[in-house]
Protein backbone atom coordinates (compact mmCIF):
# COMPACT_ATOMS: atom_id res chain seq x y z
CA UNK A 1 0.00 0.00 0.00
CA UNK A 2 1.40 3.79 -0.91
CA UNK A 3 1.89 6.31 1.30
CA UNK A 4 -0.71 8.38 0.00
CA UNK A 5 -3.09 5.09 0.46
CA UNK A 6 -2.14 4.72 4.12
CA UNK A 7 -2.80 8.65 4.39
CA UNK A 8 -6.38 8.19 2.55
CA UNK A 9 -7.12 4.67 4.62
CA UNK A 10 -6.26 6.53 8.14
CA UNK A 11 -8.68 9.65 7.11
CA UNK A 12 -11.21 7.50 6.90
CA UNK A 13 -10.90 6.03 9.92
CA UNK A 14 -10.79 9.22 11.37
CA UNK A 15 -13.98 10.69 10.35
CA UNK A 16 -15.84 7.19 10.32
CA UNK A 17 -14.93 7.19 13.95
CA UNK A 18 -15.95 10.94 14.58
CA UNK A 19 -19.07 10.15 12.53
CA UNK A 20 -20.12 7.70 15.34
CA UNK A 21 -19.13 9.88 18.03
CA UNK A 22 -21.20 12.69 16.92
CA UNK A 23 -24.53 10.68 16.46
CA UNK A 24 -23.89 8.82 19.53
CA UNK A 25 -23.60 12.15 21.44
CA UNK A 26 -26.39 13.92 19.75
CA UNK A 27 -28.81 11.36 21.32
CA UNK A 28 -27.56 11.08 24.55
CA UNK A 29 -27.60 14.70 25.04
CA UNK A 30 -31.05 15.03 23.69
CA UNK A 31 -32.03 11.95 26.21
CA UNK A 32 -30.26 13.40 29.03
CA UNK A 33 -31.76 17.39 28.58
CA UNK A 34 -34.98 15.97 28.43
CA UNK A 35 -34.23 13.75 31.84
CA UNK A 36 -32.36 16.93 33.69
CA UNK A 37 -35.54 19.63 32.91
CA UNK A 38 -38.00 16.94 34.07
CA UNK A 39 -36.07 16.25 36.56
CA UNK A 40 -34.79 19.75 37.65
CA UNK A 41 -31.11 18.33 37.67
CA UNK A 42 -28.43 20.72 36.88
CA UNK A 43 -26.06 18.23 37.24
CA UNK A 44 -27.58 15.96 34.62
CA UNK A 45 -28.18 19.27 32.33
CA UNK A 46 -24.87 19.94 32.51
CA UNK A 47 -23.89 16.04 31.37
CA UNK A 48 -26.41 16.74 28.46
CA UNK A 49 -24.15 20.48 27.98
CA UNK A 50 -21.15 18.49 27.97
CA UNK A 51 -22.38 15.65 24.87
CA UNK A 52 -23.08 18.35 23.08
CA UNK A 53 -19.25 19.52 23.54
CA UNK A 54 -18.17 16.18 22.77
CA UNK A 55 -20.06 16.47 19.33
CA UNK A 56 -18.51 19.62 18.56
CA UNK A 57 -14.87 18.05 19.57
CA UNK A 58 -15.80 15.27 16.90
CA UNK A 59 -16.85 17.48 13.98
CA UNK A 60 -13.37 19.92 14.86
CA UNK A 61 -11.56 16.36 14.58
CA UNK A 62 -12.77 15.49 11.30
CA UNK A 63 -12.28 19.21 9.75
CA UNK A 64 -9.03 18.99 11.01
CA UNK A 65 -8.40 15.12 9.22
CA UNK A 66 -9.57 16.66 6.21
CA UNK A 67 -6.83 20.02 6.16
CA UNK A 68 -4.30 18.18 7.42
CA UNK A 69 -4.32 15.64 4.62
CA UNK A 70 -4.43 18.08 1.78
CA UNK A 71 -1.79 17.77 -1.11
CA UNK A 72 2.03 19.88 -0.31
CA UNK A 73 1.74 23.07 -2.33
CA UNK A 74 4.40 25.82 -2.69
CA UNK A 75 3.55 27.45 0.66
CA UNK A 76 3.54 24.31 1.93
CA UNK A 77 6.05 22.10 0.62
CA UNK A 78 6.17 19.66 3.03
CA UNK A 79 2.09 18.97 3.15
CA UNK A 80 -0.81 20.37 5.92
CA UNK A 81 -0.21 17.48 9.02
CA UNK A 82 0.65 19.77 11.98
CA UNK A 83 -3.09 21.11 11.21
CA UNK A 84 -3.83 17.80 13.37
CA UNK A 85 -2.19 19.28 16.42
CA UNK A 86 -3.79 22.35 16.09
CA UNK A 87 -7.23 20.25 16.01
CA UNK A 88 -5.88 18.39 18.72
CA UNK A 89 -5.35 21.51 21.11
CA UNK A 90 -9.04 22.83 20.18
CA UNK A 91 -10.27 19.56 20.91
CA UNK A 92 -8.84 19.94 24.53
CA UNK A 93 -9.92 23.23 24.64
CA UNK A 94 -13.07 22.18 24.47
CA UNK A 95 -11.93 19.34 27.21
CA UNK A 96 -10.79 22.02 29.42
CA UNK A 97 -14.03 24.84 28.94
CA UNK A 98 -16.30 22.14 29.92
CA UNK A 99 -14.86 21.57 32.94
CA UNK A 100 -14.56 24.88 34.00
CA UNK A 101 -18.27 25.45 32.80
CA UNK A 102 -19.18 22.35 35.18
CA UNK A 103 -17.34 23.80 38.00
CA UNK A 104 -18.63 26.91 38.17
CA UNK A 105 -22.39 25.89 37.83
CA UNK A 106 -21.70 23.07 40.48
CA UNK A 107 -20.18 26.02 42.67
CA UNK A 108 -23.60 28.08 42.10
CA UNK A 109 -25.53 24.97 43.47
CA UNK A 110 -23.92 24.01 46.83
CA UNK A 111 -24.51 27.80 47.47
CA UNK A 112 -28.12 28.01 45.51
CA UNK A 113 -29.71 24.09 45.86
CA UNK A 114 -32.52 23.47 44.25
CA UNK A 115 -34.68 20.21 44.37
CA UNK A 116 -34.47 17.42 42.40
CA UNK A 117 -36.78 14.62 41.87
CA UNK A 118 -35.93 11.30 39.49
CA UNK A 119 -37.97 8.63 38.31
CA UNK A 120 -36.40 5.23 37.69
CA UNK A 121 -37.13 6.06 33.77
CA UNK A 122 -34.35 8.52 34.48
CA UNK A 123 -32.35 6.29 35.94
CA UNK A 124 -32.18 3.59 33.46
CA UNK A 125 -31.30 6.72 30.87
CA UNK A 126 -28.74 7.66 33.07
CA UNK A 127 -27.02 4.24 33.58
CA UNK A 128 -27.21 3.44 29.85
CA UNK A 129 -25.69 6.52 28.87
CA UNK A 130 -22.73 5.29 31.21
CA UNK A 131 -22.30 2.02 29.69
CA UNK A 132 -22.06 3.66 26.00
CA UNK A 133 -20.17 6.37 27.25
CA UNK A 134 -17.65 3.77 28.14
CA UNK A 135 -17.56 1.40 25.45
CA UNK A 136 -17.78 4.65 22.88
CA UNK A 137 -14.65 6.22 25.30
CA UNK A 138 -12.72 3.16 24.66
CA UNK A 139 -13.38 2.32 21.16
CA UNK A 140 -12.45 6.03 19.88
CA UNK A 141 -9.32 6.19 21.90
CA UNK A 142 -8.36 2.47 20.79
CA UNK A 143 -8.86 4.05 16.87
CA UNK A 144 -6.69 7.32 17.53
CA UNK A 145 -3.93 4.80 19.05
CA UNK A 146 -4.23 2.58 15.89
CA UNK A 147 -3.52 5.33 13.43
CA UNK A 148 -2.03 8.25 15.84
CA UNK A 149 -4.74 10.58 16.07
CA UNK A 150 -4.20 13.06 19.05
CA UNK A 151 -7.45 14.38 18.34
CA UNK A 152 -8.86 11.21 18.39
CA UNK A 153 -7.35 9.95 21.39
CA UNK A 154 -7.93 13.16 23.63
CA UNK A 155 -11.72 12.65 22.15
CA UNK A 156 -11.71 9.10 23.75
CA UNK A 157 -10.31 10.16 27.42
CA UNK A 158 -13.14 12.62 27.39
CA UNK A 159 -15.39 9.88 26.96
CA UNK A 160 -13.83 7.95 29.63
CA UNK A 161 -14.12 10.82 31.53
CA UNK A 162 -17.58 11.52 30.89
CA UNK A 163 -19.07 8.23 31.46
CA UNK A 164 -17.19 8.49 35.48
CA UNK A 165 -19.24 11.81 35.61
CA UNK A 166 -22.90 10.22 34.56
CA UNK A 167 -21.98 7.15 36.92
CA UNK A 168 -21.46 10.02 39.56
CA UNK A 169 -24.73 11.70 38.21
CA UNK A 170 -26.31 8.61 38.60
CA UNK A 171 -24.95 7.47 41.94
CA UNK A 172 -26.34 10.87 43.46
CA UNK A 173 -29.81 10.93 42.01
CA UNK A 174 -30.11 7.11 43.78
CA UNK A 175 -28.70 8.62 46.96
CA UNK A 176 -31.43 11.23 46.33
CA UNK A 177 -34.26 8.79 46.20
CA UNK A 178 -33.25 7.20 49.35
CA UNK A 179 -32.07 9.42 51.98
CA UNK A 180 -33.03 12.70 50.31
CA UNK A 181 -29.35 14.07 50.53
CA UNK A 182 -28.71 16.49 47.74
CA UNK A 183 -25.04 15.39 46.45
CA UNK A 184 -25.30 16.82 42.88
CA UNK A 185 -23.15 20.22 43.47
CA UNK A 186 -20.30 18.88 45.35
CA UNK A 187 -19.90 15.27 42.89
CA UNK A 188 -19.86 17.95 40.31
CA UNK A 189 -17.08 20.30 41.68
CA UNK A 190 -14.94 17.08 42.16
CA UNK A 191 -15.20 15.89 38.60
CA UNK A 192 -15.37 18.85 37.11
CA UNK A 193 -11.56 19.30 38.45
CA UNK A 194 -10.57 16.13 37.29
CA UNK A 195 -11.84 17.16 33.96
CA UNK A 196 -9.87 20.15 34.02
CA UNK A 197 -6.82 18.53 34.56
CA UNK A 198 -7.22 16.41 32.28
CA UNK A 199 -8.00 18.73 29.83
CA UNK A 200 -4.96 20.85 30.47
CA UNK A 201 -2.93 17.67 30.52
CA UNK A 202 -4.27 17.24 26.56
CA UNK A 203 -3.44 20.74 25.92
CA UNK A 204 0.57 20.06 27.17
CA UNK A 205 1.12 17.27 25.59
CA UNK A 206 -0.23 18.97 21.94
CA UNK A 207 1.67 22.03 23.26
CA UNK A 208 5.15 19.20 22.85
CA UNK A 209 4.16 17.79 19.27
CA UNK A 210 3.59 21.79 17.92
CA UNK A 211 7.14 22.51 19.57
CA UNK A 212 8.67 19.14 18.85
CA UNK A 213 9.95 16.81 20.90
CA UNK A 214 12.58 14.22 21.49
CA UNK A 215 11.72 11.65 19.03
CA UNK A 216 10.67 8.42 19.85
CA UNK A 217 13.36 5.82 21.13
CA UNK A 218 12.53 2.94 19.91
CA UNK A 219 12.12 4.93 15.85
CA UNK A 220 15.25 5.98 16.05
CA UNK A 221 16.90 2.77 17.01
CA UNK A 222 15.40 1.53 14.20
CA UNK A 223 16.64 3.63 11.84
CA UNK A 224 20.53 3.48 13.18
CA UNK A 225 20.12 -0.22 12.76
CA UNK A 226 19.25 0.00 9.33
CA UNK A 227 22.09 1.98 8.63
CA UNK A 228 24.74 0.04 10.43
CA UNK A 229 23.71 -3.05 8.65
CA UNK A 230 25.09 -1.63 5.86
CA UNK A 231 28.56 -2.55 4.51
CA UNK A 232 31.36 -0.05 5.20
CA UNK A 233 28.70 1.84 7.82
CA UNK A 234 30.70 2.37 10.84
CA UNK A 235 28.84 4.40 12.94
CA UNK A 236 25.25 6.31 12.79
CA UNK A 237 25.61 9.92 14.36
CA UNK A 238 23.84 13.31 14.60
CA UNK A 239 20.03 11.63 13.49
CA UNK A 240 17.74 14.58 13.94
CA UNK A 241 14.13 13.82 12.76
CA UNK A 242 11.44 16.65 12.17
CA UNK A 243 8.16 15.61 12.58
CA UNK A 244 5.46 17.49 10.25
CA UNK A 245 2.13 15.51 11.52
CA UNK A 246 1.03 11.88 12.58
CA UNK A 247 3.26 9.75 10.40
CA UNK A 248 4.63 12.20 8.67
CA UNK A 249 8.44 12.20 9.15
CA UNK A 250 11.63 13.64 7.46
CA UNK A 251 15.26 13.36 9.01
CA UNK A 252 18.99 13.92 8.40
CA UNK A 253 21.42 12.36 9.87
CA UNK A 254 25.57 11.44 9.99
CA UNK A 255 27.48 8.14 9.00
CA UNK A 256 30.74 7.15 9.06
CA UNK A 257 32.46 5.64 5.95
CA UNK A 258 36.38 4.95 5.43
CA UNK A 259 38.62 7.81 4.18
CA UNK A 260 38.97 5.05 0.98
CA UNK A 261 35.78 5.35 -0.99
CA UNK A 262 34.99 7.21 -4.06
CA UNK A 263 32.21 9.55 -4.73
CA UNK A 264 30.46 7.42 -6.46
CA UNK A 265 30.31 4.40 -4.08
CA UNK A 266 29.48 7.08 -1.31
CA UNK A 267 26.53 7.93 -3.35
CA UNK A 268 25.36 4.91 -4.18
CA UNK A 269 25.61 3.69 -0.75
CA UNK A 270 23.49 6.55 0.64
CA UNK A 271 20.74 6.13 -2.07
CA UNK A 272 21.08 2.77 -1.17
CA UNK A 273 19.81 3.70 2.87
CA UNK A 274 17.56 6.72 1.79
CA UNK A 275 15.32 3.55 0.25
CA UNK A 276 15.58 1.22 2.60
CA UNK A 277 14.79 3.71 6.17
CA UNK A 278 11.84 5.16 3.80
CA UNK A 279 10.23 1.45 3.12
CA UNK A 280 11.34 0.32 6.24
CA UNK A 281 9.99 2.90 9.03
CA UNK A 282 7.82 5.61 7.14
CA UNK A 283 10.85 7.88 7.53
CA UNK A 284 12.14 10.29 4.64
CA UNK A 285 15.69 11.07 4.56
CA UNK A 286 16.37 14.43 3.43
CA UNK A 287 20.12 14.59 3.55
CA UNK A 288 23.21 11.90 4.80
CA UNK A 289 26.04 13.52 5.88
CA UNK A 290 29.57 12.02 5.73
CA UNK A 291 32.33 11.74 8.78
CA UNK A 292 35.66 9.89 7.19
CA UNK A 293 37.91 8.03 9.46
CA UNK A 294 41.36 7.26 9.12
CA UNK A 295 42.09 3.50 7.43
CA UNK A 296 45.50 4.39 6.26
CA UNK A 297 47.22 5.42 9.71
CA UNK A 298 47.67 3.29 12.73
CA UNK A 299 48.83 6.51 14.30
CA UNK A 300 45.73 8.30 13.66
CA UNK A 301 44.14 5.44 15.26
CA UNK A 302 46.34 5.71 18.68
CA UNK A 303 45.41 9.75 18.32
CA UNK A 304 41.85 9.42 18.47
CA UNK A 305 41.62 6.50 21.19
CA UNK A 306 43.43 9.08 22.89
CA UNK A 307 41.38 12.35 22.59
CA UNK A 308 38.14 10.13 22.92
CA UNK A 309 39.35 9.31 26.98
CA UNK A 310 40.12 13.07 27.57
CA UNK A 311 36.89 14.32 26.32
CA UNK A 312 34.53 11.01 27.51
CA UNK A 313 36.17 11.86 31.06
CA UNK A 314 33.70 15.09 31.48
CA UNK A 315 29.81 13.09 32.53
CA UNK A 316 28.58 16.16 30.39
CA UNK A 317 30.33 14.53 26.54
CA UNK A 318 28.35 11.85 25.56
CA UNK A 319 29.38 11.33 22.86
CA UNK A 320 32.75 11.81 20.22
CA UNK A 321 32.21 11.02 16.22
CA UNK A 322 33.65 12.27 13.04
CA UNK A 323 37.22 11.99 14.20
CA UNK A 324 39.38 12.47 11.33
CA UNK A 325 43.41 13.66 12.03
CA UNK A 326 46.08 14.65 9.18
CA UNK A 327 49.28 13.66 11.01
CA UNK A 328 51.25 15.40 8.58
CA UNK A 329 49.57 18.55 8.30
CA UNK A 330 48.70 18.21 11.83
CA UNK A 331 45.45 18.90 11.86
CA UNK A 332 42.14 17.26 13.70
CA UNK A 333 38.65 17.23 13.40
CA UNK A 334 35.69 15.54 15.62
CA UNK A 335 32.23 16.25 17.02
CA UNK A 336 31.28 15.86 20.80
CA UNK A 337 27.90 15.19 21.83
CA UNK A 338 27.04 17.98 24.72
CA UNK A 339 24.53 17.24 27.63
CA UNK A 340 21.56 19.80 28.11
CA UNK A 341 23.02 20.71 31.62
CA UNK A 342 26.22 21.87 30.23
CA UNK A 343 27.04 25.78 28.46
CA UNK A 344 28.08 25.04 25.33
CA UNK A 345 30.79 27.83 24.95
CA UNK A 346 32.33 26.16 28.18
CA UNK A 347 32.17 23.29 27.13
CA UNK A 348 33.93 23.74 23.54
CA UNK A 349 36.68 26.11 25.58
CA UNK A 350 37.58 23.49 27.92
CA UNK A 351 37.37 20.63 25.57
CA UNK A 352 39.63 22.67 23.35
CA UNK A 353 42.57 23.46 25.77
CA UNK A 354 42.47 20.06 26.94
CA UNK A 355 42.95 18.10 23.97
CA UNK A 356 45.70 21.17 22.51
CA UNK A 357 47.85 20.64 25.78
CA UNK A 358 47.82 16.75 24.77
CA UNK A 359 48.77 18.11 20.92
CA UNK A 360 50.36 21.52 20.99
CA UNK A 361 51.15 20.96 17.73
CA UNK A 362 47.89 20.54 16.33
CA UNK A 363 45.35 22.53 14.81
CA UNK A 364 42.30 21.33 16.22
CA UNK A 365 38.23 21.53 15.60
CA UNK A 366 35.65 20.47 17.22
CA UNK A 367 32.14 21.22 16.38
CA UNK A 368 29.65 20.85 19.87
CA UNK A 369 26.43 18.37 18.95
CA UNK A 370 23.22 18.79 20.49
CA UNK A 371 21.97 15.66 22.41
CA UNK A 372 19.50 14.49 19.68
CA UNK A 373 18.24 11.53 20.13
CA UNK A 374 18.71 7.98 22.49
Amino acid sequence: MSTQELELNREKIIVKTSIIGIVTNILLAAFKAGVGFLSNSIAVILDAVNNLSDALSSVITIIGAKLANRAPDKKHPLGHGRLEYISSMLVAAIVLYAGVTAFVESVKKIFHPENSEYTLTALLIIAVAVVVKLVLGRYVKGQGEKVNSGALVASGSDASFDAILSASVLACAIIHMHFHISLEAYMGVIISIVIIKAGMEMIQDTVHDILGKRADVQLCKDIKQIINGESGVRGVYDLLINDYGPNKHYASVHIELPDTMTVDEVDRLTRQIEEKVYHKTGVILTGVGVYSYNTKDEEAALVRNNVQKIVLTHDWALQLHGFYVDIAEKKMRFDVVLSFDIAREYALDRLTQEVQAAYPAYQIHITPDVDLTD
